[in-house]
């Protein structure tokens, strides 16, 4: 028997007309996890929510949950329960009845889905705010009480569908804090859709990354982010510099690789042949910067300054360079106040040979066991 919340989906496809929005999908989302899917629009992220929810139709696969098929059960029959974009709160209700509205479709009596709603307002910290109408809250109070709504019947799964798209900045990282609070703290299963890569790596246990309507790669957001199963992930996610070269040799002691524009890489210990094209990738915060002349470093490039942007803390070079055409390096403050360039500068860029990941096949890290003590 599955535990309270567990969610596997097989084969999962939508097809919309002659258009594909997602090919035989297979995920598996243990009991207890903070799951974000996360992609480009149009990648199936939220067709793949609203299919669990109920709201579409699957053509082909299945979608079990605690164990059961979900396929022929009503959206109101299911152990879900789904937290749309625009919260959808009713503009006549007070924020009481707004989040005690599903008990009252299931009949229970008004005192007993008064004091459930009470309960589950005061966990969101609205219990002040009871007799407000929506029209009286702003964003992120309306997003509480939606919150709060979803939570009303205790559903195995909640399904957030970029619930913080609507907000301003602060706010949203405020509400993003009281989301990973919350899940904590009820030790329910949420999946959440959303676009933004730094809202899915603060949130997630597990990160899916989509792309038209495929999985790339599932894994932790330290996973994620550190090795990055392919090109498309390595750039969506970001923070990555992707350069295309060809083997030359591989030894015991590393990988010797020419770039295409005549620059020459040592890599790690891989299992490569001779003349195979592979592409690689090093994080923008792994790269250092020297004035040109230095010959001494093994994996270093020539390359212009195009961009200097300011952002406190750190400061984000754009280059010009050969093989990736274009090369982010994101220094901390002090380091760049002991060599600040500006646009037009001649710099030479290097890392060491360790910070190389090569990109290769598709990383499903989806076992149950293997998410133990993820967090």
């Amino acid at each position: 028997m599955d535990r309270i919340g567990h969610c596997r989906l097989t084969d999962l496809t939508k097809v919309y007309g002659d258009a594909v929005a997602l090919k035989q999908v297979d995920l598996e989302i243990p009991a207890g996890q903070y799951c974000c899917l996360v992609g480009p629009s149009g990648c199936g992220k939220t067709s793949t929510l609203r299919m669990i929810a109920g709201h579409e139709q699957i053509s082909e696969g299945e979608i079990h949950i605690d164990g059961k098929c979900m396929n022929k059960l009503a959206p109101s029959d299911r152990p879900t329960a789904m937290m749309f974009q625009d919260y959808a709160l009713f503009p006549h209700l007070n924020c009481l009845d707004n989040v005690a509205f599903s008990l009252r479709m299931q009949g229970r009596p008004k005192v007993a889905r008064h004091a459930r709603a009470r309960e589950l307002l005061s966990l969101v910290h609205m219990g002040a705010y009871e007799k407000r109408l929506p029209s009286q809250l702003s964003g992120g109070q309306q997003q509480r009480v939606a919150l709060a709504r979803a939570l009303v019947t205790n559903p195995s799964v909640l399904l957030l569908d970029e619930p913080l798209s609507a907000l301003d900045p602060f706010l949203r990282v405020r509400m993003r804090d009281e989301l990973r609070r919350l899940q904590l703290e009820l030790g329910m299963t949420f999946v959440h859709v959303t676009h933004s890569q730094e809202e899915a790596m603060a949130l997630a246990d597990m990160v899916v990354v989509m792309n038209e309507g495929e999985i790339e790669q599932i894994d932790t957001p330290q996973g994620v982010y550190n090795r990055p199963a392919s090109q498309f992930v390595a750039r969506f996610i970001g923070g990555h510099n992707v350069f295309n070269a060809t083997v030359a040799e591989s030894t015991e002691t590393g990988t010797r690789l020419n770039g295409n524009e005549g620059t020459t890489y040592l890599a790690p210990v891989a299992d490569l042949s001779p003349g195979a094209s592979v592409s690689f990738a090093v994080r923008s915060d792994k790269i250092a910067l020297s004035r040109p002349g230095d010959t001494t470093l093994t994996n270093s490039v020539t390359s212009d300054v195009g961009l200097v942007e300011y952002q406190g803390a750190w400061v984000k070079l754009g280059l010009k360079a050969p093989d990736t055409g274009e090369l982010t390096v994101i220094l901390t403050e002090d380091v760049f106040n002991q060599m600040p360039v500006q646009i037009g500068d001649r710099v030479v860029v290097s890392w060491i040979q360790s910070d190389i990941h090569f990109l290769g096949g598709k990383r499903m890290l989806s076992v149950e066991d293997e998410w133990e003590g993820v967090r």
